[in-house]
């Protein structure tokens, strides 16, 4: 019997949620998400993209936390999406495959360009929370 190759959980240095949507008839549904998550957490949200940009396919942005939040963010968002497609997946040392094997989809899962995103870097930290919660999640 083959010995499965255990990685440690250690080595997710942070989280990101890309949440996706179609410019014309979801950007306001996205960006109503949005301000809902910087009520509730700590977060550092990224630029919003109204077109796809690097390896997504889709209008989206980013949202980047710690790995602390996950298990009360996550949850929020399976509950909450409202039926946009967002991508969470881990930051590891390895982009793509952090973003094509390890992440995990609510909603539609949508096509990524994997091939422009490395296989070996710094694993990305959330970076300070750019949000001020007012409302428990």
């Amino acid at each position: 019997m083959n010995a499965v190759a255990v990685r440690p959980v250690a080595e997710i240095a942070s989280y990101h949620a890309h949440i996706y949507f179609e410019a014309d008839s979801e950007r306001s549904q996205a960006l109503a998400l949005r301000a809902a998550i910087a009520d509730r957490f700590a977060v550092r949200l990224g630029t919003v993209w109204d077109r796809p940009v690097g390896p997504h396919s889709r209008a989206m942005y980013q949202v980047a936390f710690e790995t602390g939040l996950f298990a009360s963010f996550v949850p929020w968002l399976m509950l909450n999406a409202g039926g946009l497609s967002v991508l969470i997946h881990p930051n590891t040392r390895n982009m793509r495959r952090d973003h094509l094997d390890d992440g995990m989809w609510i909603g539609t899962p949508l096509a990524l360009d994997g091939e422009i995103l490395p296989e070996d870097g710094g694993a990305e930290e959330a970076g300070a929370p750019n949000t001020a919660p007012t409302l428990a999640p």
